[in-house]
């Protein structure tokens, strides 16, 4: 009898985990059937803000869902990431994945972070890669990268540049250029590109090292003076700009990136029609403009080439934080 009734719980038990991946089909067919939120980790306005709403944009169109952006700043991006971690894995929250949040953030915190990047999410797609841009104050004395240099090492602990804040991607790549340069320039951070930005523009700081969107328009007003870009190749807007590897420090022309996360454990079948739909978006003419008047260059790979694009920002991101001994204040 004893024998049975545990044949019984094992059929039953087996017709429950059937049912269950029935009805997990069934909601990834029907998928999505209301709104999807989309959190963005940091303010409204700088380049993870510009990206993310250009892309859900065309995405909501595709899938006749909206998709609703909803911007959680702080720590560095860690505020909206770990929400966005610890979301319930049904495809109805999804996040914005920057260097940030996904290498820089663990590489600062590497006892105290409130998600793991690489265990808490899986990766959708690239939405764009943007470059980052070494700029200054019309009033700063150089014209060029060379001449920049020139003046830095003349004038040791003179000069400050802002960033996005301390320990993110853009005070990283500011560490990494003096690492590479020697240069003594002082770290002024600051919450968020934003304010970064309008200070650089009124002369409060003289130096800025951002990524291009959020400071384009600056850039295109006069307002900014851009010394190089961390891009493969120079810019049909900025053709005057050089690369970091065109003057010799390959090392530090990475690219910033914009991609879309899901939380772990969210149904295979639902990432697959997020990828479809996202590459779908990332391809149509209007959204390749809006994204290029941005600087940024639309992706769209596959979420196997994404996960790598990840796992190479956080091996560099430590490097850059233990070589700099570099800590959250």
């Amino acid at each position: 009898m004893k024998h049975l009734s545990s044949k019984f719980a094992v059929i039953a038990l087996a017709g429950s985990i059937a049912a269950g991946f029935g009805a997990a089909v069934q909601a990834a067919d029907n998928y999505p059937d209301k709104p999807i939120r989309v959190i963005v980790p940091f303010a409204p306005g700088g380049s993870t803000d510009i990206v993310a709403r250009i892309v859900t944009q065309e995405m909501s169109k595709i899938m006749g869902q909206s998709m609703v952006v909803e911007n959680k700043a702080g720590a560095g991006g860690a505020i909206g990431a770990q929400e966005a971690a610890r979301a319930k894995p049904d495809g109805y929250t999804l996040s914005i994945a920057t260097v940030s949040t996904m290498a820089v953030n663990k590489a600062c915190r590497p006892d105290d972070l409130p998600y793991d990047p690489l265990k808490d999410f899986v990766p959708v797609t690239n939405f764009a890669n943007v470059p980052n841009v070494i700029e200054v104050n019309p009033k700063f004395p150089a014209k060029n990268f060379k001449e920049f240099l020139k003046v830095l090492e003349e004038n040791p602990g003179k000069y400050s540049y802002g960033s996005s804040g301390t320990c993110g991607v853009l005070h990283l790549f500011g560490e990494a250029f003096r690492q590479s340069t020697g240069a003594d320039i002082v770290h002024v951070p600051y919450k968020g590109s934003g304010p970064a930005v309008t200070d650089a523009v009124g002369g409060q700081i003289e130096v800025l090292f951002d990524n291009l969107p959020s400071s384009m328009a600056q850039i295109q007003a006069g307002n900014l003076r851009p010394m190089a870009i961390a891009w493969h190749e120079r810019l049909d807007s900025l053709k005057d700009v050089p690369t970091l590897a065109e003057e010799g420090y390959p090392e530090l022309n990475q690219p910033a990136w914009y991609g879309l996360l899901a939380p772990a454990g969210t149904p295979q079948e639902i990432l697959n029609k997020l990828h479809q739909v996202a590459a779908e978006a990332l391809k149509q003419p209007h959204v390749i403009e809006a994204l290029e008047k941005q600087g940024a260059q639309p992706s769209g790979n596959s979420p196997e080439e994404f996960g790598k694009e990840i796992k190479e920002q956080y091996d560099w991101a430590h490097d850059v934080v233990q070589k700099g001994g570099i800590k959250l204040q």
